[in-house]
């Protein structure tokens, strides 16, 4: 207790008494109760205080360090070796436990429960075992050790072996030890064994014991078993063997590809290696298999040697190459299983191509579905495959197969592909874009052309091949163009669809950053031009991006070149705005031409009447009257862009982005 305390005040609305020395105050409080003992009446200026208070008081200003916590267990036991000589009918020998002591004190250590203990020793001295308290006599047995640390007590034990048919066998019971040795020794040799419970991580024999050292897992009791060991008299047998032989060939233009699958079967005896006949001109490039050590080719046999002999079953996979005419009559090489009593499986031929099979001619094959030959042949996709089965009888059988290709001149298949895009955008510094899409778009197969319109455009005209066309719409708001169809194996010409649209954009400010985007096609586009005209005031500068400026060139599909009709008539092209191609406004219509042209020309006007008619009479009932076969003719004015990508892919669509500034007229602020 240091020789002052700290100043501490104890208030109570009155004179205050200061702490100064421990053995003072305990004076003071000693002298303060007896005189509280004697009298009713206080000294003034002197407060009382029990003595529980002043040492709650105490402990609270100096509180002392916390006591250490108690171990969880009393003690373990770490490790336990036996090591153990098994002599007829007994196993004896001595188990080594290794313990550790957490507790100051005594505790108990529990020996393992049923083994035979003549004598127990601590440290070189004999220590007593007694039963654990409320026990049944004769029940597990415990050691009493009274000093903390590692101790090793030393068990002379015995067990006793028991005895089944043909069998043997000792169990060491479960501990609850992190590891479990044990060395048997067995004063015989020629033996099997077998462990369960653990791990046999060494066997050896001599001229008259065998010995095994295994590894338990502790809380699981641990048995030997043994046998006397049987002479196998199998390797001295006369070989029988059965066999599947699977084997698929694929005819290509320029070489065979040729896989076979083979699945043995030794009945008798013991299979050191397989032999199998090769026809002459194939060649085996691999051989593969869990139980194959080597293979070689000799003499038109493939000789395969197992790891060790085969007694039941193996399989392997052998791939190897030939050639094949390319087409007409051909001889098809089959694999054969020597020295087998029977064999059975089939082949399979394929054309890798474009080809067919016309004429098959077989000796001991019989025809059979893919399916029947296994995953190898089953998961082929080929459309020209035929498969066979091999005719059941003596294994000598004679097989033979011909067969007759047919080649093809393999034709591109073009489905449908946009093979150029071009754009023409008009945009105003109140943020309005008009937009002139031109597709060149080679079909044999599609029906309709999907186009999705930038969010809130409104559709102003849509044409195919010069003439105009009425979109649908597709559940998502999807317009839906229809396509000419060329016929399957006609050259497919390219033909120009067209759409105008018109959509709303952001005001333009003196600078900032505008985001162009394009209608999104399902199909791919090979190459996209996009024209842009941009406010005459304002410096327009490309980001990078999907799109890269380039020189203005016309269109390389003949599709959209140059002369394009309007309603009939052909426009040429002028030079606009930064020396770009623009296309001229159209003529006006002529109603009457001359005195002969007029009938024409009135049966014309009374067909764009009915039209018109129809049109205001929709309207007025309520009903969409949809889009007028009209052509809007492109507006091109103000300085232009022009830029280019490639490869843009189906249902994506094209975003250019533009970097704007305002451009200052010289001598304004």
């Amino acid at each position: 207790m240091p020789a002052r305390m700290n100043s501490t005040r104890l208030h109570n609305k009155g004179p205050v008494l200061q702490l100064a020395c421990v053995p003072v105050l305990i004076l003071l409080l000693v002298f303060a109760a007896t005189s509280y003992a004697q009298t009713t009446a206080h000294s003034p200026g002197w407060v009382v205080l029990p003595v529980e208070d002043y040492r709650s008081l105490h402990a609270r200003a100096f509180p002392s360090e916390r006591d250490p916590e108690p171990p969880p267990v009393e003690a373990t036991l770490t490790r336990v070796d036996y090591d153990l000589r098994i002599s007829g009918d007994l196993a004896s020998g001595r188990a080594t436990l290794t313990v550790d002591v957490l507790k100051d004190g005594w505790v108990r250590v529990s020996v393992p429960a049923g083994l035979l203990v003549r004598e127990a020793r601590l440290d070189g001295k004999l220590v007593s075992l007694v039963p654990v308290a409320g026990g049944k006599a004769g029940g597990q047995l415990s050691a009493l050790l009274s000093h903390p640390g590692r101790s090793i007590l030393l068990l002379d034990i015995a067990l006793p072996v028991a005895s089944s048919t043909a069998e043997e066998s000792i169990s060491l019971p479960a501990t609850a030890s992190g590891v479990t040795r044990a060395s048997v020794q067995l004063s015989r040799q020629g033996v099997d064994i077998k462990l369960v419970g653990g791990l046999l991580s060494e066997k050896s024999e001599s001229a008259s014991e065998s010995k095994w050292i295994a590894y338990g897992r502790g809380n699981e009791a641990l048995t030997f078993t043994w046998r006397r060991k049987t002479e196998d008299h199998r390797t001295a047998q006369p070989l029988r063997l059965r066999g599947s032989l699977t084997q698929l060939l694929g005819l290509g233009e320029d070489s065979t590809s040729l896989n076979a699958e083979v699945n043995l079967e030794v009945t008798q005896g013991a299979a050191h290696e397989v032999k199998i006949q090769i026809p002459d001109k194939v060649t085996i490039n691999q051989v593969l298999g869990a139980m194959v050590a080597d293979w070689e080719m000799k003499g038109g046999q493939l000789s395969i040697t197992f790891l060790e002999p085969v007694e039941q079953r193996a399989r392997f996979v052998i791939t190897g190459e030939t050639r094949c005419p390319r087409e007409g009559p051909m001889d098809i090489p089959l694999l054969r299983l020597l020295d087998a009593e029977r064999e059975t499986g089939g082949v399979a031929v394929e054309v890798l191509g474009a080809g067919e099979i016309r004429d098959v001619k077989s000796e001991g094959l019989e025809s059979a579905d893919a399916t029947d030959l296994g995953e190898m042949v089953a998961s082929r996709q080929s459309q020209s495959l035929t498969a066979f089965r091999f005719r059941s009888g003596a294994a000598k059988l004679a097989r033979s197969l011909n067969v007759d290709v047919a080649r093809y001149t393999p034709q591109a298949v073009l489905m449908a592909n946009v093979e150029e895009a071009r754009y023409q955008v008009l945009i105003s510094s109140e943020g309005k874009i008009l937009v002139q899409a031109r597709y060149a778009i080679r079909n044999n197969q599609r029906n309709f052309l999907k186009i999705t319109l930038p969010p809130g455009a409104t559709l102003w005209s849509a044409t195919l091949a010069g003439k105009a066309v009425r979109p649908g719409q597709s559940p998502d708001g999807s317009l839906l163009l229809p396509l000419d169809k060329a016929r399957s194996g006609e050259e497919v010409p390219a033909f120009p669809v067209e759409v105008v649209f018109l959509a709303r954009g952001t005001a333009w400010n003196d600078k900032g950053q505008f985001k162009l985007a394009l209608p999104a096609l399902d199909l791919p586009i090979s190459r996209t031009g996009l024209l842009v005209y941009h406010p005459p005031l304002f410096k327009v500068t490309p980001e990078q991006g999907a799109f890269r400026v380039e020189a203005y060139a016309n269109p390389t599909s003949a599709a959209l070149n140059p002369p394009i009709s309007f309603n009939g008539s052909v426009g040429a092209f002028s030079t606009g705005v930064g020396g770009v191609p623009q296309p001229a406004p159209p003529p006006a219509p002529s109603l009457v031409v001359d005195g002969k042209d007029e009938p024409n020309a009135k049966r014309a006007q009374s067909a764009a009447q009915l039209v018109l008619d129809k049109f205001r009479a929709d309207a007025i009932a309520g009903r969409r009257a949809g889009i007028l076969p009209i052509r809007v003719t492109f507006p091109a004015f103000g300085p232009s862009l022009y830029l280019v990508s490639e490869l843009t892919v189906e249902n994506q669509a094209p975003v250019a982005n533009l970097t704007y500034q305002h451009e200052k007229k010289a001598g304004g602020k």
